[in-house]
């Protein structure tokens, strides 16, 4: 279950309903998926097979193609982060520049955490989801946001894509943002 913490109050926001209605005032989709319905040896595995990738898109292929439909994604991939991830280092210090793009950015975690760190409303400025297992979110096009592991370093999630070749990453700087 996600939770969210408000960078310049340090509140926290928790429980479903709560984490649902505050992101959907910030104009981010936020659902959640079974996350029982994967196999047990893929539910903490980070180093995937394309076999083992084939297989989690298959056990979630319902909520990816509804998802798709609702939202207009042409295409999907698996992202799996480990510190078995060659030079994940450098990937994580450029995943965390704030940034944004002229499509949806979607997460469904399937197993691991991770954290968005987006650029809110005015009164609420930026804010931390703490996803998990079964969370899934789409910050909007053109919202300044960044993607990062959480201190375990593991994650594995769908990503869903409206261009087929994905989507760019536009720097965005920000003088107010203050990192953590």
């Amino acid at each position: 279950m996600a939770e969210i913490r408000i960078r310049n109050t340090g509140e926290r926001i928790k429980g479903d309903e709560n984490v649902s209605a505050f992101l959907n005032n910030q104009e981010v989709l936020y659902e959640h998926w079974d996350a029982s319905k994967l196999a047990a040896g893929l539910q903490d595995k980070f180093v995937l097979t394309d076999e083992d990738k084939a297989e989690i898109l298959s056990t979630y292929d319902a909520e990816i193609r509804d998802l798709a439909e609702r939202r207009g994604y042409k295409t999907w991939d698996i992202v799996a982060l480990s510190d078995a991830t060659p030079n994940l280092d450098e990937l994580l210090k450029k995943f965390e520049d704030v940034h944004t793009h002229t499509e949806d950015e979607v997460r469904a975690i399937t197993a691991g955490r991770g954290i968005f760190v987006i650029k809110g409303t005015d009164d609420v400025g930026y804010f931390d989801v703490e996803l998990e297992a079964g969370d899934v979110i789409s910050v909007p096009e053109n919202k300044p946001h960044f993607f990062t592991l959480m201190e375990n370093r593991q994650i594995v999630a769908v990503r869903l894509f409206i261009e087929p070749a994905g989507w760019v990453a536009n720097s965005y700087n920000d003088p107010t943002f203050q990192k953590a």
